[in-house]
Formats: C-alpha cells, sequence, structure tokens
C-alpha cells in the first residue's frame, strides 16, 4: 500500500500523512498551513457549498494577479512589479490582521523562517512576471503547475518519505506535460520558457518553509509578515543586482499612468485571491476542492485570450491535459492511500487491550 503524502503545509515535526497531492498544488496562491489547521474539522454541508463557490471565487480571481502582471510588465521593469506586488499585499494585510485581533509579534525563529518564504517568494514571483510578460498566460501558469509533482519528488529523495510507484510514475508522465508546454514555447521566446519552472522550484521551497512556520504564526498574519519582509528585501536585493548586471529588467522606478493601476491590481488580485482560498479552505475539506483548483486553467486561458488575444496551440493544450491528468490521478491516489490509513488507524484503535 502507498502511504500518503505528508502535507507541506502542516505543522508539526516532519509532513502529516493523509493529506492531499492537490493541496499542495494550491501553493503558489494560498496561505499555506491553513488547511492543515483544519484538517480534523467536520464540515457542515451549507459550508461545504460555500467554500467550493470560494474556491471557484480563486478560481477566476488568481488568473487576474496574470493578467494585471502581463499588463503592468510591458512598460515597468519587472523588479518594480515584483516590489509592487508585496507592497499592496501588506498594505491591504495589515488592516485586517488588526481588525482580527492577531499578533504583530514574531519569535526569533518565526522572523528567520518569514524572511527565507519571502525570499523564496520574491524570486518566485520575479520568474513568473518574468515570464508570463513574453508568453501567453496559460502556457505560463501550464509550466508553473509542475510544482505539486516537484513537491513529490522532494518527498522522495530528499526527506525520504514513502511514495508509490504510481505517484512516481504520475510524477514523471506530469513532467512530459511540461515538456510538452515547453516545446513550442522554447522555439518562440527562447530561455525565458524555463522560467517558470524557477517558479515551481521556488515555490515547492515555499511549502517546505511554511510547514515549519505554520506552527509559529497564524496563516493570515503570516501572509501580511512574508509581505513586509518581502519589501525590505526586494529593494535591495533588485538595486544591488541590477548594479552588478545591468539588467533594465531588475530596475526600481515609479510606474507611469495607468501602469499603476496595473500594479495595484496585481497586489489587490493576489490578496483577494488568498483570501477566497483561506476561507473555501476552512469551510470544504482541501479533498473536495482540489479537483477545483485546475478550473484556475480554464479561466487563465479564456482571460489570456480575451485580453491579449492569446489561445493555446494544439502541443500545448495536450501538455496541459497531460499536467492536469497527472495531478488528477495523483489527487485520486493520495486520497486511496489516506483512507486506507485512517481505516488501518480504527481497526488498530478497536482492538482489544
Amino acid at each position: 500500500m502507498e502511504s500518503p503524502i505528508r502535507n507541506p503545509r502542516q505543522g508539526g515535526g516532519g509532513f502529516a500523512p493523509g493529506i492531499t497531492g492537490a493541496e499542495m498544488s494550491f501553493s503558489r496562491w494560498t496561505f499555506a498551513g491553513h488547511a492543515a489547521s483544519h484538517g480534523g474539522m467536520t464540515h457542515h454541508p451549507d459550508r461545504i457549498l460555500t467554500g467550493i463557490a470560494l474556491m471557484l471565487g480563486f478560481c477566476v480571481t488568481a488568473p487576474l494577479i496574470d493578467v494585471f502582471s502581463k499588463l503592468a510588465a510591458q512598460a515597468t521593469p519587472v523588479g518594480t512589479v515584483t516590489l509592487s506586488r508585496f507592497v499592496v499585499q501588506s498594505l491591504l494585510m495589515a488592516p485586517i490582521v488588526l481588525g482580527m485581533g492577531l499578533s504583530w509579534r514574531l519569535s526569533g525563529k518565526a522572523v528567520w523562517l518569514t524572511l527565507a518564504r519571502a525570499l523564496v517568494s520574491i524570486l518566485a514571483t520575479f520568474c513568473f512576471i518574468a515570464a508570463v510578460k513574453v508568453m501567453p498566460i496559460a502556457d505560463t501558469l501550464a509550466i508553473a503547475f509542475v510544482e505539486p509533482f516537484i513537491i513529490l519528488l522532494i518527498g522522495y529523495l530528499v526527506l525520504k518519505e514513502q511514495v508509490g510507484p504510481r505517484r512516481l510514475a504520475a510524477s514523471c508522465v506530469g513532467f512530459l506535460g511540461v515538456l510538452l508546454v515547453i516545446q513550442p514555447s522554447f522555439s518562440v521566446f527562447g530561455p525565458v520558457a524555463f522560467l517558470p519552472l524557477g517558479t515551481a522550484l521556488f515555490f515547492a521551497l515555499y511549502i517546505l518553509i511554511t510547514r515549519s512556520l505554520t506552527r509559529l504564526c497564524h496563516p493570515v498574519a503570516m501572509q501580511f509578515h512574508t509581505g513586509l519582509f518581502a519589501v525590505v528585501l526586494c529593494v535591495p536585493m533588485f538595486l544591488a543586482a541590477k548594479s552588478l548586471t545591468g539588467e533594465a529588467a531588475l530596475a526600481i522606478v515609479w510606474p507611469r499612468g495607468i501602469d499603476v493601476l496595473w500594479c495595484f491590481g496585481v497586489g489587490l488580485a493576489a490578496t483577494i485571491s488568498h483570501m477566497a482560498m483561506t476561507y473555501a479552505l476552512k469551510m470544504a475539506p482541501s479533498s473536495t476542492l482540489a479537483p477545483l483548483h485546475y478550473m484556475e486553467m480554464v479561466t487563465a486561458a479564456l482571460l489570456g485570450y480575451l485580453v491579449f488575444g492569446d489561445w493555446p496551440n494544439v502541443l500545448t493544450w495536450a501538455g496541459i491535459i497531460v499536467i492536469v491528468g497527472s495531478g488528477l490521478y495523483i489527487i485520486h491516489r493520495e486520497r486511496l492511500a489516506a483512507r486506507s490509513a485512517r481505516l488501518a488507524t480504527v481497526s488498530v484503535s478497536a482492538e482489544p487491550r
């Protein structure tokens, strides 16, 4: 029997069993750790429907992050768009933290983990915006969706977690799907087509860091502090990197004209979608919401076509289908593994002592 993948967003030492791989695919945008904190609760049917509605709201609003990023990056340096995303996020999250009465203080360990989380978040965001500046949104997002497979392989190769051969095979198939998307993208856009892989890798690290941080900080406060720390890190990082490389994309400037609105939209869409996901995971089981996450790919493709006239070609669609199919299969296998683990636990507890 395959053992369940452990959730990289769960608190406690190591990964926690019984969480679906699809939860990992939420990581690019979610308040990681929030779902795990509600993993043992009973969900009322009405709340589940509300959770599903919020999840669908996430799937509609999250691609707006990519739309606003692409619009802003046409005339504004990628570094500035990246910075503005965290500035707006921090400003919008601050009153939410205050209204919820959450603590503003962080322990010493939490400070270092938040700094690390902010750093990988900056790198992941920069890679994605740099890619989506020139690539179609659907292509960029499809490649970034390889992140759950990276998490699974990190668990298997680095953390020595037990992962069944079927899920390993599904991950390999998922990578093949990514190659189908990269191939036409590389022929048109060159090495920039590999940037979404950087996004996937950095967000995989983001999840692993969050696994430890969620024990020390409320997920909403965690998002505020991550945004604030990212702002503090962005400016010296990008200024130093630009000084060393001369790369114009790293420049920090004040956006002009309509670009101010696009930059604000990046942070606004990120905050709204994050909040929708947070409360969706609070109201409904992640196993119910996980398959709906792939609706984001459809919304991204539609918005890319309506706003920019981009529509994935046949090979890209084939890759998207392979990626989504592999992800859904992993969800299915981990559900079975989690169910088997629960039954085994019940069986042991029921034995006479």
